[in-house]
């Protein structure tokens, strides 16, 4: 059986960015300063790409947070902020990849509460892109889901991956990044 607190989520950080951030918390002209700057800087990084298109990027980006919020709300989460912290479920070989292999920290799911973290199924900007609704799932409900699954946890993940990618979790809470450092990855 799955069990969710034996988890972590994983946060990915280009060398040249610093870690734990949202750029949506930037009042908007320094966000597309810091945009212009970062693609520039890193043209040929996969992962600054959106920061390249941020006139296209930056509503999208806003409009998900926002939907974020209100739904994490109905669900009865308690966000500390109006723009979560981006983390992946137990890690992701695209996003590694995505971000040059780059810098990774990995926060326990045990340490977080229920209201402060929720989960989306993808890529919750991509979702909206593409017209579709980020499905926002809880801590227990995504636990529940966990627990009814025959398979094992690395099952579960490539089950995951081949329709999603994978599960992306929004922390409402910059606490929970105290003591937790972005390393390198190293591969395996």
């Amino acid at each position: 059986m799955i069990r969710i607190d034996d988890l972590y989520i994983v946060n990915y950080c280009h060398p040249n960015c610093a870690p734990f951030q949202n750029i949506m918390r930037l009042p908007e002209e320094e966000a597309f300063a810091l945009a212009r700057r970062l693609a520039a800087e890193n043209a040929d990084t996969t992962a600054f790409y959106r920061f390249a298109d941020f006139i296209n990027y930056y509503p999208l980006r806003m409009q998900a947070d926002r939907f974020l919020h209100s739904a994490f709300l109905s669900l009865g989460g308690n966000p500390k902020t109006e723009h979560p912290l981006s983390f992946v479920l137990h890690g992701s070989d695209y996003l590694l990849k995505w971000f040059g292999n780059g810098l990774i920290a990995k926060i326990p799911l045990a340490k977080i509460p229920s209201e402060y973290i929720s989960f989306t199924y993808g890529d919750s900007s991509a979702v909206l892109r593409r017209g579709g609704t980020p499905v926002m799932v809880t801590k227990e409900t995504l636990a529940e889901s966990m627990r009814g699954y025959r398979g094992t946890l690395d099952e579960y993940m490539k089950e995951i991956a081949e329709k999603h990618y994978y599960i992306e979790a929004q922390l409402w809470s910059d606490d929970y990044c105290a003591g937790y450092t972005h390393l390198p990855y190293i591969q395996k």
